[in-house]
């Protein structure tokens, strides 16, 4: 056999058994990888190419060496998950770096960060003042975590007891100028009724990139061409509208009568109208 037909085949069978190791180890991000997963990535790395490379020994003793550096991250994790002594020796400890607006600098330089390297993460967080966080720790992946102090938090529906409609993810009915059919019918819809939306909109299909539906069945648009503005969907906002206008109605109707029985069915019609687009308004003006 030609030496690189040898080659490219031992390659190709490093390949398929790392991608069977990884599997079996599990998928992590690079942030989120512990010392050992470091240190048997490159392992395993070296390994392969070796493999890949050297033509004069069995190929099944590197086999054999990748297997056992890859049983090592699978120990690890298990008996991490016995003992917590374990896991914070494997794994490290997370470390606080700023507590009541105040940087604890024997933490940060036990963590071998300058004060350069912490502002710069605060930047990554939107904070640029330290004294805006509360807590701030590194994580054993590395990453900063931040807590701001509360009068510094952004403003929540929940601190203003606004009652706003539960959010579910959106269904994207039209892909590169194709309609997709399983989204459709999990919605109740058709693709009539994407054409009818399309129509109106005044937006050909083939034009269309994505097209996603809301739970209020709107169709928000994003076409090819960006030089198009396709207008927001406004029927949810315009139904709130008409609601408003009849409630109102009924209040003009109840203090112009001078029939007291017909008074107070206007304004018992008004009361209850409100209580329903009070219960309605979270849905309907999003």
């Amino acid at each position: 056999m030609p030496d690189w037909l040898n080659i490219a085949l031992r390659s190709l069978g490093a390949m398929v058994y790392l991608f069977i190791l990884t599997k079996i180890i599990g998928k992590r991000q690079i942030r989120q990888l512990t010392y050992i997963e470091y240190i048997v990535g490159i392992t395993i790395g070296s390994i392969a190419a070796f493999m890949a490379t050297e033509m004069d020994g069995p190929i099944y003793h590197s086999l054999i060496a990748l297997t056992v550096v890859a049983i090592f991250p699978v120990l690890f994790e298990w008996l991490a998950l016995k003992s917590k002594v374990l896991r914070d020796f494997f794994e490290g400890k997370a470390t606080i770096l700023i507590k009541d607006g105040k940087v604890l600098e024997d933490n940060l330089k036990k963590e071998r960060w300058t004060s350069e390297d912490l502002m710069e993460q605060l930047r990554i967080k939107n904070v640029f003042r330290v004294a805006d966080v509360e807590f701030a720790v590194m994580e054993t992946s590395g990453e900063l975590s931040v807590l701001l102090k509360s009068q510094h938090q952004p403003v929540t529906p929940q601190h203003l007891e606004l009652e706003v409609s539960p959010a579910e993810e959106p269904q994207a009915v039209i892909m590169d100028g194709m309609i997709m059919d399983e989204p459709l019918s999990n919605m109740g819809l058709n693709r009539s009724w994407v054409r009818a939306e399309l129509q109106k909109a005044g937006v050909a299909l083939e034009n269309v990139f994505l097209g996603q539906v809301d739970k209020g069945g709107q169709l928000y648009l994003d076409l090819y061409d960006d030089k198009i503005k396709v207008a927001e969907p406004q029927a949810l906002k315009l139904t709130y509208a008409q609601l408003k206008k009849c409630q109102a109605d009924l209040e003009v109707f109840a203090l112009s009568t001078k029939n007291q029985q017909q008074k107070l069915v206007y304004q018992r019609d008004a009361e209850e109208l409100q209580k329903v687009m009070d219960q309605v308004k979270p849905l309907l003006t999003r």
